[in-house]
C-alpha cells in the first residue's frame, strides 16, 4: 500500500487529492490539492462558492505513521459567498476552524488524555502541552454541544475539594446513567443558580428527585428553584455526621478519663465505627470484652446500630415513629456528640423522610467523585479550575467525540 493511500484512507479529503508525499524517518509531508471536479465551499455555511483567490500554505499535524511525524500542507482558497455575503476561507474537511492539527490528531490526542495526563500524552505524540490542552477543548466543546439531556429526572449534587485550603468544585451528576450533567468553581448558592441557569426552566421542571447532602446554601437554591422536585439527603452524608459523633463521643472519653482509659482504648476506633459484620475475629472478640465495660463509647455504639434499623423501613409512617423514638434515646443518652446529631435530624427530618418517598442516594456520586479525584491525582494537579472542570467533563460526562474517516484508538 502506498503511504499517498495511507492518508487517504485516515484523512478525509472530500473535494480534494494527495498530491504527493516526500520526506523520510524523520518526517513525511503530504501535498494537498483541490480536486478540480468539486466546487469550494464556504467555511461558514458550507454552501458551494465561487473561487475568489488563494491564501499562503498551512501546515497541519496529523497523526504519527509507526512514530514518524506526518504533516500535511494545502494552500488554502478564499470563496465569494453569495450566502453569507462576504469572503472567507473555504471549508478544509480534515481541520476544524483555524486549528494546525487535523481532526483525526485531535481525536485522538483527546482520547488518550481519559486515561493519560496530558502532559504524558504530549510527549507520547511529541508535541506541546498546551496543543494536547487545546485538543481537550475542542473535544468538550463537541460533546456539550451534542450530548442529550432529554430524560434528565433525577440528580445527585455534591462538592469535590479541587487542592488544599478549602478550594471546592460542585458537581452535578445524572444518577440513572451515571455521568457528570455539569461542574461549577465553589460551593455557594451562586453556584448552584449558575447550574439552574444552565439547565433552564424546561428541563428544571422536569427533576423528579434531588439527592445532595445537608449544605444549606445547596438547600436554600433547590428549594426556591426546583419546589416541585422532592429534595432527598444522601443518607451515606447523614451516617458520616453519625460515624464522627461516635468518634468524638470515644476521643471526650478518653479525655476525661486520662491516660489509663487511653490505654484501655488503644487501636480501638475503628472497631466501634465498623459494621458487625466486618469485624475481624480479634476486633470481635475485642468488642465483646469492651462491651462488658460502663463505657460512654458503648452507648454511642448501641445508638449507631439502633440507628441502622431506620432504613430497614418500606413506609414513611413507620419510620418517622422509629426515628421519633430513637430521637428520645439519643437525647437522654447524656452523650453530646450524640444529642447534637439528634437534634440535627430533627430539624432536618421531613427531608430526610424523603427517602423513602424517593428511595435515592448518592452512591453513584460517591463513586463519580473518586473517578474525579483520579482524573487530579493522576494529573498532580492543576494550576486552574478551569483546566479542571474541562477535564472532568471529558472524562466523567460521557461526552460523543466527532466522528472521523479513521479510529486510531
Amino acid at each position: 500500500m502506498l503511504v499517498e493511500s495511507l492518508v487517504k484512507s485516515t484523512v478525509e479529503l472530500q473535494g480534494f487529492r494527495v498530491s504527493q508525499v516526500t520526506g523520510d524517518l524523520s518526517g513525511l509531508v503530504a501535498v494537498i490539492e483541490p480536486d478540480l471536479r468539486f466546487s469550494p465551499r464556504c467555511g461558514w455555511c458550507l454552501a458551494p462558492a465561487p473561487y475568489r483567490d488563494t491564501r499562503p500554505m498551512r501546515r497541519f499535524q496529523h497523526v504519527p505513521l509507526w512514530g514518524i511525524a506526518v504533516e500535511l500542507r494545502y494552500e488554502p482558497r478564499r470563496v465569494s459567498c453569495p450566502r453569507c455575503q462576504g469572503v472567507h476561507v473555504e471549508a478544509m474537511p480534515w481541520v476544524s476552524g483555524k486549528q494546525r492539527m487535523t481532526r483525526a490528531l485531535t481525536m485522538t490526542l483527546a482520547t488518550w488524555t481519559r486515561v493519560l495526563p496530558w502532559k504524558q500524552v504530549a510527549r507520547l505524540f511529541r508535541c506541546a502541552w498546551g496543543t494536547v490542552a487545546t485538543a481537550v477543548d475542542e473535544a468538550v466543546a463537541y460533546g456539550l454541544a451534542h450530548r442529550d439531556l432529554e430524560g434528565l429526572t433525577h440528580i445527585g449534587i455534591d462538592e469535590i475539594s479541587r487542592k488544599r485550603g478549602h478550594v471546592y468544585v460542585t458537581n452535578v451528576y445524572d444518577l440513572e446513567r451515571k455521568r457528570l450533567i455539569w461542574s461549577g468553581e465553589g460551593r455557594k448558592e451562586t453556584t448552584l443558580e449558575a447550574f439552574f441557569d444552565f439547565l433552564g426552566a424546561e428541563r428544571t421542571a422536569a427533576l423528579e428527585g434531588i439527592c445532595c447532602d445537608m449544605w444549606q446554601p445547596y438547600i436554600d437554591v433547590i428549594k426556591d428553584r426546583a419546589p416541585q422536585s422532592v429534595l432527598v439527603f444522601d443518607k451515606f452524608h447523614i451516617v458520616r455526621h453519625l460515624m464522627a459523633a461516635v468518634d468524638q463521643v470515644r476521643r471526650d472519653e478518653i479525655r476525661e478519663k486520662g491516660a489509663e482509659h487511653k490505654a484501655l482504648m488503644y487501636k480501638t476506633r475503628f472497631i466501634w465505627l465498623k459494621n458487625p459484620w466486618n469485624l475481624t475475629d480479634g476486633q470481635a472478640f475485642r468488642l465483646g470484652e469492651l462491651e462488658r465495660l460502663n463505657l460512654e463509647i458503648n452507648r454511642a455504639y448501641l445508638l449507631k446500630e439502633l440507628f441502622r434499623d431506620f432504613w430497614t423501613y418500606r413506609r414513611t409512617g413507620w419510620a418517622r415513629k422509629y426515628l421519633t423514638k430513637w430521637f428520645w434515646w439519643a437525647t437522654h443518652s447524656r452523650l453530646q456528640p450524640m444529642r447534637d446529631f439528634a437534634w440535627m435530624v430533627r430539624r432536618h427530618e421531613d427531608d430526610i423522610l424523603n427517602y423513602f418517598r424517593m428511595p435515592i442516594d448518592n452512591g453513584t456520586v460517591e463513586g463519580l467523585n473518586n473517578k474525579a479525584k483520579l482524573v487530579i491525582h493522576k494529573a498532580y494537579g492543576f494550576r486552574t479550575a478551569a483546566n479542571y472542570i474541562r477535564n472532568l467533563y471529558h472524562c466523567l460526562g460521557d461526552l460523543p467525540l466527532p466522528k472521523t474517516v479513521h479510529t486510531f484508538v
